[in-house]
């Protein structure tokens, strides 16, 4: 009955486009120290807080947050496709503890997760992992966003939820620091673009074609042939500092229109991680033994990765 946490980033480029001289390097090297402490704390299970990109949850349902009982991966970036192994038990018990908790989170007994979610797990636990895991959606770029006090209370709820199971539970979340892609928004648009965020299940070879450019456009920043909107870090490092102190209820006056025009059009990623936060939070306070940031301009992106633990342990 123990809490931890690893809070990633993660990013198409990786591993598809150099950010140049030592950065790769560096965190790969912060991964690592990572996967050390994971296998120190021996998780029964993990819970994973995590966002969609419009490949898996779509407007056809656009829950603020959902637990998956099951869940199968859509296999983008090179990431796993098919079905995961996902601790149902677990799921439905954290669901039911959690909705107990006057917290309205759905429950799906298929979702579907793409990079978002099975990067970081990879990252940690590798490629075709056998780990027993939760997932557990954050919206992040389905417009309305809920109010981020919505966000730190669903953390919580589940942080309480957890404690309550029997077992060591690793808490993980996914998301960019401020970055700045494309992202289509449903309200006003095309139908042709409304219709694609309502359903998409496109051929291997359609999305293969579609992360192409995506990475082309991601080269074409680093090589210098193209540029993308400047990294507020700034803004990433009071973020962080948030993290670092607990002091997690200052995200109650964050607005959702600031957040975007700060941190870049998928920002809001990092609800992932205030879900997390708050999570571990609900054990005591906590120290975080692994704390890097890097502002990837070749990437886009800012790019974090953290793991803590409750002082109590």
């Amino acid at each position: 009955m123990s809490l931890a946490l690893a809070a990633l980033s993660h990013a198409p480029s990786f591993g598809n486009v150099d950010p140049g001289g030592t950065i790769f390097a560096e965190i790969n090297d912060a991964l690592g120290e990572v996967r050390s402490f994971v296998e120190d704390f021996a998780p029964d299970v993990t819970v994973i807080f995590g966002p969609d990109h419009f490949n898996g949850v779509l407007y056809s349902m656009m829950p603020p947050f959902a637990i998956g009982a099951q869940a199968v991966g859509v296999g983008d970036y090179g990431t796993f496709e098919g079905h995961l192994p996902v601790d149902s038990e677990v799921a439905r018990e954290l669901h039911a503890l959690t909705i107990a908790q006057g917290i309205d989170i759905a429950r799906s007994e298929r979702l579907e997760v793409d990079h978002g979610v099975m990067q970081p797990l990879e990252f940690l636990f590798g490629a075709g992992f056998t780990r027993p895991f939760v997932p557990v959606f954050v919206n992040a770029l389905g417009k309305p966003l809920t109010p981020m006090s919505r966000i730190r209370m669903m953390g919580e709820a589940i942080g309480r939820a957890a404690q309550q199971l029997d077992k060591r539970v690793l808490l993980v979340a996914s998301g960019g620091l401020s970055h700045n892609p494309p992202v289509p928004v449903y309200d006003g648009s095309p139908e042709p673009i409304q219709q694609r965020l309502v359903s998409y299940s496109p051929s291997k070879a359609d999305r293969a074609a579609r992360e192409g450019k995506i990475i082309e456009g991601i080269q074409a920043i680093a090589d210098g042939r193209a540029s993308s909107a400047p990294l507020n870090t700034e803004w990433d490092q009071k973020l962080l500092d948030v993290f670092r102190s607990g002091s997690l209820t200052d995200v109650d006056n964050w607005d959702n229109d600031e957040f975007i025009a700060e941190g870049g059009s998928a920002a809001h990623e990092m609800r992932s991680w205030i879900a997390a936060f708050s999570a571990l939070s609900t054990a005591g306070d906590y120290n975080l033994v692994v704390d890097r940031y890097w502002p990837v301009r070749t990437w886009g992106a800012g790019f974090g990765i953290t793991a803590a633990i409750p002082n109590a342990v």
